[in-house]
């Protein structure tokens, strides 16, 4: 029944453009996977660790990779797929899944509902903005584009992260199927080229019950956040930056989000 009301949820927002924040997130079966095994794994969208599975529509994404052994492999798969990850016969190692959507649009009718995603999320004073803007708190229409990675071992999971080049984008410096985790799980954040000092990291870990857990982190003076992380629980960190925009048409955009997402698990 949760799974319906999720996909029922989310053809509300995109058919109408109106609703609340989601995260966007690459859910894959398995985080560790023997030689020769296929990488199979969905696009979600959904709050709290749980969200409808997405279908493969190449209309809908700008990038959809999985980086092994240094070497982008383009993720191809049938139109509609389900799950829309499904890559064989990697190499051993670190396997970065990699994907960027295209832009989407929301619609918030209720000022209130923009404020506190706005403030949820650490966007900064968006009142003052609107102010300075001279725009109104009436139908705020936002474009938003999520970047997420994965990260996921083949046999022994040895390699590590890099950054790819996404907008938003978060690079592990941890390696957390390596047995590095004992100080925490580094992460860089980067936004337009430059590193993030001071930003808001968001924080969903998933116990085996399917319990989630929501914590929020900054990063330090050099844009790097450390995580408190377990062995046998699954995480997902989120950041969101917000970019205004000139509207290119009337009742358009005057914001677009960029949500950076990593998803990856801790083994035992």
């Amino acid at each position: 029944m949760k799974s319906v009301y999720l996909a029922a949820t989310f053809a509300l927002i995109v058919l109408t453009g109106k609703g609340i924040a989601h995260e966007f997130w690459i859910d894959p079966e398995d985080y560790t996977l023997a030689a020769g095994e296929p990488l199979l794994g969905d696009l979600r969208v959904g709050q709290d660790f749980s969200g409808a599975a997405l279908s493969y529509l190449p209309r809908n994404f700008e990038t959809f990779d999985v980086i092994a052994d240094g070497e982008a492999l383009p993720v191809d798969g049938r139109l509609g797929d389900v799950p829309a990850l499904n890559v064989a016969e990697l190499p051993a190692g670190l396997a970065v899944v990699v994907h960027q959507t295209a832009g989407q649009t929301i619609t918030w009718s209720e000022w209130e509902r923009f404020l506190n995603f706005a403030n949820h999320k650490d966007l900064g004073d968006v009142t003052a903005m609107h102010v300075d803007r001279e725009l109104s708190q009436d139908d705020v229409t936002e474009d938003y584009i999520r970047y997420a990675k994965s990260l996921v071992a083949i046999e022994y999971g040895t390699g590590a992260d890099r950054r790819v080049g996404l907008r938003a984008e978060l690079v592990a410096l941890t390696n957390p199927y390596m047995g590095e985790t004992g100080d925490g799980m580094r992460m860089e954040l980067w936004y337009d080229g430059a590193l993030q000092p001071d930003y808001q990291v968001e924080l969903f870990a998933e116990d085996d019950d399917g319990d989630v857990e929501i914590t929020l982190h900054r990063t330090d003076g050099d844009g790097i956040v450390t995580l408190p992380v377990e062995p046998g629980i699954t995480y997902m960190a989120d950041a969101v930056f917000l970019e205004p925009v000139e509207p290119s048409t009337e009742g358009g955009a005057i914001w677009v989000t960029h949500w950076a997402n990593m998803t990856f698990a801790v083994p035992e």
